[in-house]
């Protein structure tokens, strides 16, 4: 559920409306809704009511400020990839002892910021990574609390670029490795083993790839157990998806329920990293229509959003619904809604049957709080775009938009030239 919903024809977000905060704000631009993701937050976390566990929120999917504070005041941990994102955490709120670091490509300066930072743990990834930490935390003077990464070789039946938990994926030790990575790691002389993780993929729609996955991991645990190597916690990643177009993925308390059932009863804490599930309904990016287009083969619908400021469509030819924000237009037409930018491969929807427009109008692109500004770029020096936030009536710009000095900043023309 989210609250993006329609009076008299007007989109309203929460009690807003959208077509009054583009006025004063300008398009393009990204927004949030704090009733949905405080909902959704709560719900994914009472799923698992009954069991110790720690909902490390995926900070890659949306890393505002804002939305990290928000889930900081509910009890909420943060899952992270790197340093910046460990920054961002810090200074939202999160406890540093409800982060895990997790991620293929720690560096040594990352490794000791998070280690000097003191979180709960890191999700190792290769013997050569675990070296590493192990290194820097004796140059430290500290103890590194690691869980190792498992490949449990599960297909999530997902995109291929978003498949993490396959054997021919850059992620984690292969099932065949583990056991000898556990004992290494026992024998560092700076690290401790507490835990064990996984992540088979992201918008996965479907129960049975994670309780798959858990039941191959409830079996290493007890191999490391038998030889003297105590698992803690059982980080089962994220992953669970949401309804983008016709997708049917199951309801967090379905999901919960069967994770719980399957854990049975194991004496560890679970971490869970939902992204997508929390905050993916609960944003909209808010563009202009510039010009329409009559084409000999198609139509196009062009507007101020480009590939720059929402990249799915043309990375992972996702599909985001198109709604207008006042729907005062009758009839739909089929069009290509394109940006502004170079590329035959900028486009937010392909052959899309829309509502009518005109230079103007307003589209709403749904579905776009995760994965949206996080991913976003200045291809094309385009200036990055302001992120708004709802609450009741009221609304406040949690990012301001780039200016051009912004694009610039950082850079300078060398004495030779």
């Amino acid at each position: 559920m989210h609250h993006f919903h329609y009076k008299k024809n007007q989109m309203y977000c929460e009690d807003v409306p959208v077509s009054e905060i583009a006025q004063e704000v300008g398009t393009p631009f990204y927004l949030y809704s704090h009733a949905t993701l405080r909902h959704h937050f709560l719900t994914f976390k009472k799923a698992f009511e009954g069991v110790d566990h720690l909902v490390c929120f995926s900070a890659k999917s949306n890393s505002n400020l804002a939305v990290l504070g928000l889930f900081a005041g509910l009890g909420g941990g943060l899952d992270i990839v790197s340093g910046g994102e460990l920054f961002r955490g810090l200074k939202a709120g999160i406890p540093s002892k409800k982060i895990v670091f997790s991620g293929v490509g720690k560096g040594e300066e990352e490794i000791a910021y998070a280690l000097e930072s003191d979180i709960l743990m890191f999700n190792v990834e290769s013997f050569q990574e675990l070296l590493l930490i192990d290194q820097c935390a004796a140059r430290l003077n500290k103890r590194a609390p690691v869980a190792l990464r498992v490949n449990p070789d599960v297909d999530p039946k997902t995109h291929p670029y978003i498949s993490t938990g396959l054997k021919k994926n850059k992620f984690g030790l292969n099932v065949g490795a583990v056991v000898d990575a556990y004992k290494a790691a026992h024998d560092c002389a700076n690290t401790d083993v507490i835990g064990i993780s996984c992540h088979i993929g992201s918008q996965v729609t479907e129960v049975a790839p994670f309780i798959d996955a858990l039941l191959r991991i409830k079996e290493l645990v007890a191999t490391l157990e038998a030889q003297g190597i105590s698992i803690s916690y059982l980080d089962l990643g994220g992953g669970l998806g949401i309804t983008y177009d016709q997708e049917a993925p199951p309801h967090p308390t379905e999901y919960g329920k069967a994770i719980i059932e399957t854990l049975g009863q194991a004496p560890v804490t679970l971490i869970l990293e939902p992204g997508r599930v929390i905050v993916g309904n609960a944003g909209i990016l808010v563009t202009q229509v510039l010009y329409t287009k009559a084409g000999e083969e198609k139509d196009f619908v062009i507007v101020d959003a480009a590939m720059n400021d929402l990249v799915r469509p043309s990375l992972y030819d996702a599909y985001h619904g198109i709604q207008p924000v006042v729907r005062d237009q009758e009839g739909t037409a089929k069009a290509d809604v394109v940006g502004p930018i170079c590329e035959s491969g900028d486009f937010l929807a392909r052959d899309r049957e829309i509502a009518q427009v005109q230079s103007g109008d307003l589209l709403a692109i749904m579905s776009a709080g995760a994965y949206g500004f996080t991913m976003s770029s200045n291809y094309n020096s385009r200036r990055r775009v302001a992120e708004v936030m709802v609450k009741g009536d009221q609304f406040f710009v949690v990012r301001k938009r780039e200016s051009y000095e912004d694009l610039i900043r950082g850079e300078s023309i060398p004495p030779f030239l």
